[in-house]
C-alpha cells in the first residue's frame, strides 16, 4: 500500500544537461551536471547515471537559487553540510589555492548587476553552518559562469561583458580594465564578448567573441602595455573556451558542432573533431587532462580522449525543437517518444531517464542557417500495437508552396526497428491536422485516417498486391470523406473500431468504419474543436469534445443527445488507455490545473490546481509494469498508469512518490559498486550468464540426496583462516590436505544407494579392502600436515572392524517389545 500524502507533482527526468560546464570528478571516472533540481553523477565509462544529489531547490551548478552551498559525498550519494549564504547564487568557483573559501556570483541590489565575491566557509561539525561572511572580488560582470575565469594557478581572475575586460589581481588588489570597440568595424563583425579562459601557469587570458574570434591577452598587468593577437576560424559566435590542464593546448567550440584545438595557441597547428550534432555551448577539461568533455545544445554530453576521439555519449531529452508531434509511447518498449534532432523521432526510456535511439525521418541533411526555411516533422502515431508507425513532414516557404509527405513505416523484428514501406507525396493539399490508427484489437485490416486543412479526411487501408514476381505490401487511399468543405481538425476512433469521430471545426460527425456512412452530427456553437477523444470500458459510449472557447462537452452516442457539458478551458486532454479515466489539463492566468473525471460522472474524481506555472502542452499515460495500490479514491486514477505532462519550457513532470535516487536501475548501482573494474556491457552479460549457471548448479544440488558438508565445520579450513601467514607452510604443500578435506566420506552416502540383495561377505571384503586404503592415505595426509592433532580425528583398524560388527546384528526384536 502507498501513502497517499506522499504523490506530488516531481520532475521525473529529461532536464537540461548543457545548462551549465560538466565537472569531472579527480580521478575521471565521473562526470557531475546540473539537471532541473538535481546533481547527476554518470560514469565515463559506462554513460550510467550512478548517483543523483538532490537537497537543492532551484539548483544551479553546485549552488543554488536557495542560498546554499552544500558539500556532497558523490560516492555515497550522501550530503555532508550544508552552508548557508542567504542571498541567491548564480555559480560557483573553487581553487585550491584557498581551501576555506569559494567564490560565487551573487546580485544583491538589481536583478541585472551581478558581483563576484569570496564565501568564507567556516569549520564547524554541524550539518547546517551560516557563511555570512563576504568579501567582494569584482563588479559589473555576467551571471554566466563561462565569463568568470582564474588564472596562473589564482594569482588573477578574469571577467567579461558586453565590450569589456576585466581583470582582478588578488595580491596586489587591484583590477585593470580593458575595453573594445562597440562599432563595426566590418560588415556583420561584432566585438563583444562572449567567454573567457585563463592558461593554468601564464599570464595569457583567451578570449571568445561574437564575431568568431579569439583574442590572446598578454602583459595586461599594465594598462598601456597590453597586447593581444586574434585566431579566426568560427564563423559564427564563440560559445566557450578552455585550456588544457598542461596549457598547451586551447580548445573553442560554437555552432559549427566541431570542437577546434589550438595547439601551442597558434593558427597553424590546430585539429577538428567536426559532426558532434550540435552547438557546443560548453567545454570541460578533466583534472587529469586525459579527457575533455562537450556540452551540447541539444542536451547532450560527449566524454572526448586526449586524441580528439569520442568515447562516451550522454544523451538526455533533446530540446532543441519545437514538439510538433506531441507525447507518444512506444507500445513495444514502452519508451516516450516525441520530436528529436531535426528530421528525427526520439525514443527516451522514462525508467532509465535516457535516449534509447534517434529514427530518421526525412533522411536529409541538415543545414544549420537561420534564414533557410527547413523541412519538418509535423505528425506521428503509432497503430496496430507498435507494428506501423505513420509519420508526417512538411515543408512551406509560401502559402502556394506547400510541400507534404506522409510515410508508413513497419517494424522489423530482424532489425528491431522500424524501416519504410510507403511514401506518399502530397497525401493532402494542404496541411495535415490530424492522423490516427484504428487499433481496435478484432480489427481485420490495418487503418489510418488523416484529417486536413482541405477539408477532407481520408482512410488509408493496407493492400497486398503480391505476386510471384515481387512482394508488394503498401498503403492506398480506400476512402474520401467530407462535411460541407469545412476543415478537418480532429479524428478518432472508438474503442471497439466500429465507429470514427471526425471534427469540421465546430462540428463533430460520427461515420462507421466499415460502410464509412455518415451516422449523425454534434453541433453545440460553442467554437472549434480543440481536442476529441472516445471514452474507454464501462465509458465507451460517451464521446468528448474540448472546444477553443473553453467549454468541454460529453455527447451519448446512444442518445445522440449532449450528455454534460462544462467551463473548462482545456489545453491537455488524454484518456486513460488501462482505465475509463480522462486527465485533462486547463489553462488560467495563475497556471496549469488537473482534473481527472470519467465520462459517465460530471464530478471530478481528482483536481489539482496549480501543477504547474507555465503552460502545459502535452501530456500522456503511460501503463505501469507493476501497478501501484492507493487506496484512496482520489488516488485510485494512477494505479494502474502514470501521467506525464511537459511544459512550455519542455520541463517533463509526472505525480511520484519516489525519489529520483529510488528510480535508479539496478545496473546502475551495481556499477557503483564494482567502479573498480573495468566495466563494460559485455561484462554484465557475462556477468548475468554466470549468475543464471550458478543459480542451475545449486538447484541441482538441492535436488541430489548428498549433502555437502559445511565449510565452518571443517577444521582444516578454520586453520587455514586463523593461522597467521608467515607461520604457513607453502601453498603447494597445503594443496592436497585441503582439497581432501573438502571430499565427501563414504558415511554420507545414503543407505538408499546399497541394493538389499548384496551378498554381506562381498561387503565385507570390498568394505575391508576400500576402507584400509582410505585410511592409509589419510593417515599419511594427516602426518604431514603439521598443523596437530585437532584437525580430524580417524578411527584405528580395530575401532573400524568393531563398528562393523555392530552392523551385522540383528535389532529387529526390539520392535517386538
Amino acid at each position: 500500500m502507498v501513502e497517499e500524502e506522499n504523490i506530488r507533482v516531481v520532475r521525473c527526468g529529461g532536464s537540461e544537461l548543457n545548462f551549465r560546464r560538466a565537472v569531472f570528478s579527480a580521478d575521471s571516472k565521473y562526470i557531475f551536471c546540473v539537471s532541473g533540481d538535481f546533481v547527476k553523477v554518470y560514469s565515463t565509462v559506462t554513460e550510467e547515471c550512478v548517483h543523483i544529489l538532490h537537497g537543492h531547490r532551484n539548483l544551479l551548478y553546485s549552488c543554488s537559487l536557495d542560498g546554499t552551498i552544500k558539500l556532497w559525498d558523490y560516492i555515497d550519494g550522501i550530503l555532508i553540510k550544508t552552508f548557508i549564504v542567504g542571498c541567491k547564487l548564480h555559480a560557483l568557483f573553487t581553487l585550491a589555492q584557498a581551501e576555506d573559501s569559494v567564490f560565487v556570483i551573487v546580485n544583491k541590489e538589481k536583478p541585472d548587476i551581478f558581483q563576484l565575491v569570496s564565501v568564507k566557509l567556516p569549520k564547524s561539525s554541524s550539518q547546517e553552518v551560516e557563511a555570512k561572511e563576504l568579501s567582494f572580488v569584482l563588479d559589473y560582470i555576467n551571471q554566466s559562469p563561462k565569463c568568470i575565469a582564474f588564472g596562473n594557478e589564482g594569482v588573477y581572475v578574469a571577467a567579461v561583458r558586453e565590450f569589456y575586460l576585466s581583470v582582478y589581481f588578488f595580491k596586489k588588489k587591484t583590477t585593470s580594465r580593458f575595453t573594445l570597440s562597440s562599432s563595426r568595424n566590418k560588415k556583420h563583425a561584432k566585438n563583444n564578448f562572449t567567454c573567457v579562459a585563463c592558461h593554468p601557469t601564464e599570464d595569457c587570458i583567451a578570449s571568445g567573441h561574437m564575431d568568431g574570434k579569439i583574442r590572446l591577452w598578454r602583459n595586461f598587468y599594465d594598462d598601456k602595455k597590453y597586447t593581444y593577437t586574434c585566431l579566426h576560424w568560427h564563423h559564427d559566435m564563440v560559445m566557450d573556451l578552455a585550456f588544457s590542464v598542461t596549457g598547451t593546448s586551447l580548445l573553442s567550440g560554437g555552432r559549427e558542432s566541431v570542437l577546434v584545438e589550438w595547439r601551442d595557441a597558434t593558427e597553424k597547428n590546430k585539429e577538428f573533431l567536426p559532426r558532434l550534432g550540435a552547438t557546443i555551448e560548453h567545454i570541460s577539461v578533466s583534472p587529469a587532462g586525459d579527457l575533455f568533455c562537450t556540452s551540447h545544445s541539444d542536451n547532450k554530453i560527449i566524454i572526448i580522449h586526449r586524441n580528439l576521439e569520442a568515447s562516451a555519449v550522454i544523451q538526455g531529452l533533446v530540446k532543441d525543437r519545437s514538439i510538433f508531434t506531441g507525447l507518444m509511447i512506444d507500445p513495444r518498449t514502452k519508451a516516450l517518444v516525441l520530436n528529436g534532432k531535426p528530421g528525427h523521432l526520439q525514443f527516451y526510456s522514462l525508467q532509465s531517464d535516457k535516449q534509447l535511439y534517434n529514427l530518421d525521418i526525412i533522411q536529409q541533411e541538415y543545414i544549420n542557417d537561420y534564414g533557410l526555411i527547413q523541412i519538418e516533422l509535423t505528425k506521428a502515431a503509432f497503430g496496430c500495437f507498435g507494428n506501423w508507425l505513420a509519420t508526417v513532414e512538411q515543408r512551406q516557404e509560401k502559402e502556394t508552396e506547400l510541400e507534404l509527405q506522409m510515410k508508413l513505416w513497419m517494424y522489423n523484428k530482424k532489425t528491431q526497428g522500424f524501416i519504410l514501406n510507403t511514401k506518399i507525396n502530397m497525401p493532402h493539399e494542404d496541411c495535415i491536422t490530424a492522423l490516427c490508427f484504428c487499433n481496435a484489437e478484432k480489427s481485420e485490416q490495418p487503418t489510418l485516417v488523416t484529417a486536413s486543412k482541405d477539408g477532407y479526411f481520408k482512410v488509408w487501408i493496407l493492400t497486398d498486391d503480391s505476386d510471384i514476381y515481387k512482394k508488394a505490401v503498401g498503403w492506398t487511399c480506400d476512402f474520401v470523406g467530407s462535411y460541407h468543405k469545412y476543415q478537418a481538425t480532429n479524428c478518432c476512433f472508438s474503442e471497439d473500431g466500429s465507429l470514427l469521430a471526425v471534427s469540421f471545426e465546430e462540428i463533430v460527425t460520427i461515420w462507421d468504419s466499415v460502410t464509412w456512412e455518415l451516422k449523425c452530427t454534434f453541433c453545440q456553437r460553442a467554437g472549434k474543436i480543440r481536442h476529441l477523444c472516445f471514452g474507454r470500458l464501462t465509458c465507451s459510449k460517451y464521446l468528448l469534445g474540448a472546444t477553443e472557447n473553453g467549454i468541454l462537452c460529453c455527447w451519448n452516442l446512444l442518445s445522440c443527445a449532449l450528455e454534460w457539458n462544462a467551463k473548462l478551458n482545456v489545453r491537455v486532454m488524454e484518456p486513460d488507455p488501462n482505465s475509463e479515466n480522462i486527465a485533462a489539463i486547463s489553462q488560467s492566468s495563475v497556471g496549469s490545473d488537473l482534473f481527472v473525471f470519467k465520462p459517465s460522472e460530471p464530478r471530478p474524481l481528482y483536481i489539482q490546481k496549480g501543477i504547474s506555472r507555465e503552460k502545459v502542452q502535452w501530456g500522456v499515460f503511460v501503463p505501469r509494469d507493476v501497478p501501484e495500490s492507493f487506496t484512496s479514491e482520489a488516488y485510485q486514477w494512477l494505479n494502474r498508469s502514470q501521467f506525464y505532462f511537459l511544459t512550455k519550457s519542455q520541463s517533463l513532470l509526472t505525480f511520484s512518490t519516489k525519489s529520483p535516487e529510488e528510480k535508479l536501475t539496478p545496473t546502475s548501482k551495481q556499477l557503483l559498486a564494482e567502479e573498480s573494474l573495468p566495466t563494460t556491457p559485455f561484462y554484465f552479460i557475462l556477468g548475468k550468464h554466470r549468475q543464471q549457471q550458478d543459480e542451475k548448479l545449486n538447484e541441482t544440488l538441492e535436488n541430489e540426496l548428498v549433502q555437502l558438508p559445511l565449510t565452518e565445520n571443517i577444521p582444516a579450513i578454520s586453520e587455514l583462516l586463523h593461522t597467521p601467514a608467515h607461520v604457513l607452510p607453502s601453498a603447494a604443500f597445503l594443496c592436497s590436505m585441503f582439497v581432501n578435506s573438502l571430499l565427501l566420506s563414504k558415511e554420507t552416502k545414503s543407505a538408499k544407494e546399497i541394493p538389499e540383495d548384496v551378498d554381506m561377505e562381498e561387503e565385507k571384503e570390498s568394505e575391508d579392502s576400500d576402507e584400509e586404503n582410505d585410511f592409509t592415505e589419510k593417515v599419511q595426509d594427516t602426518s604431514n600436515t603439521g598443523l596437530g592433532e585437532d584437525i580430524i580425528h580417524q578411527l584405528s583398524k580395530s575401532e573400524e572392524k568393531e563398528l562393523r560388527k555392530f552392523r551385522k546384528i540383528d535389532y529387529s526384536w526390539i520392535a517386538a517389545l
